[in-house]
């Protein structure tokens, strides 16, 4: 990608200093240049377009991510279950006294 980079580069170079000096107008060669570069900056920003991971890829990272937290915060897990289960046990034996 860097050598069509490149020669896109030196073509809009060439196409604008050729604006310039076949152009009497300088505000509309200007404007050419500037849309040229404005193409060139989009097509470097374009090059790697179709790289990115697709939805199933993305799915499984966050899934993955998601598993890793989850194993992570086991041990919380097990002492919040611990301390509800032993609330509901203390209600329950409340509610037997009324």
């Amino acid at each position: 990608m860097n050598g069509r980079l490149a020669l896109a580069g030196v073509l809009w170079a060439a196409v604008s200093l050729a604006a310039f000096v076949a152009i009497g107008n300088v505000i509309v060669a200007a404007g050419l240049a500037v849309f040229g570069l404005v193409l060139l900056i989009v097509l470097a920003m374009a090059h790697d377009w179709d790289s990115h991971p697709d939805f199933e890829q993305r799915e499984l990272m966050r899934a993955r991510r998601r598993k890793e937290k989850w194993e992570l915060n086991a041990d919380a897990r097990a002492r919040d279950r611990e301390r509800w289960e032993a609330h509901q046990a203390r209600k329950a034996a409340g509610q037997g006294d009324r």
